[in-house]
């Protein structure tokens, strides 16, 4: 009797502690030229909070919105006769991109939250940026308005100004600025006063003026620079997963 009771005591025990299963689930994804195969445990993380920090690092982490830039006149003409039709298509993008990107779900780190929160910001305000210059381009004092004055007074000013010669001061400062820059900064001067000197200079003025002296200012004030961390951010979304296997293209 002693032995029946001790051996129906193990079946018992037995049955409360069965074989563990196992969490780890597959996920694949794609970095800037290699497949990437691992898993991850489904105890942790949700497939969506993966999904989420992915977008984050490599869909949301750059340029937001399809735009054409404005270097010569032949798109400056063509942004001021469909103003409307270039603000529309902003909207929309805007409109599209903003409900995909407001309805992620990261993983709960202080890493990604912080990642989602700039994500956003960036956003919001590259957006910000395409409309003024879509509106600057027709009328350039609307810049007075511009949520970059405090960060970009100096551009802003020489732009929005009715006084075109100092639109053309500062336009003609910033080219031997950016000469220094250059390989051939000679070269880059004698083109600027081709311009200088073509009865459309102004419009050309505006073009550099707009497109890459207040834009590049504006830009860089809410563009994450890339340091280490970011680096750090990669390597941290890969130590996600085990069993990581890749699969990369030739450089």
């Amino acid at each position: 009797m002693v032995g029946l009771s001790l051996t129906l005591s193990v079946i018992v025990w037995g049955q409360k502690n069965p074989v563990k299963t196992t969490n780890l689930t597959p996920y694949s994804y794609q970095t800037f030229n290699c497949d990437n195969k691992g898993y991850f445990d489904a105890s942790k993380y949700e497939k969506e909070e993966i999904d989420g920090v992915n977008k984050l690092l490599y869909k949301y982490n750059g340029v937001h919105f399809d735009t054409n830039p404005i270097f010569k006149l032949s798109s400056l003409e063509d942004i001021r006769k469909n103003k409307e039709a270039h603000l529309e298509n902003l909207e929309k993008q805007y409109l599209e991109k903003k409900e995909e990107l407001y309805n992620l779900k990261v993983i709960n780190l202080p890493v990604w939250k912080k990642l989602y929160e700039n994500a956003i910001q960036t956003f919001e305000n590259e957006y910000e940026l395409n409309k003024e210059e879509i509106l600057a381009f027709s009328d350039p004092s609307t810049l007075k308005n511009s949520k970059f004055y405090e960060t970009c007074r100096e551009p802003i000013d020489a732009i929005s100004s009715p006084d075109r010669e100092k639109m053309f001061a500062s336009w003609k400062a910033y080219t031997e600025l950016k000469s220094k820059n250059n390989a051939d900064p000679q070269g880059v001067m004698n083109r600027f006063n081709t311009k200088f000197n073509d009865p459309q200079s102004e419009d050309y003025a505006l073009i550099d003026m707009i497109g890459l002296s207040f834009h590049n200012c504006a830009n860089s004030s809410f563009r994450q620079k890339r340091d280490q961390d970011e680096g750090n951010m990669y390597r941290d979304f890969d130590k996600i997963f085990t069993k990581l296997k890749r699969n990369c293209d030739e450089p």
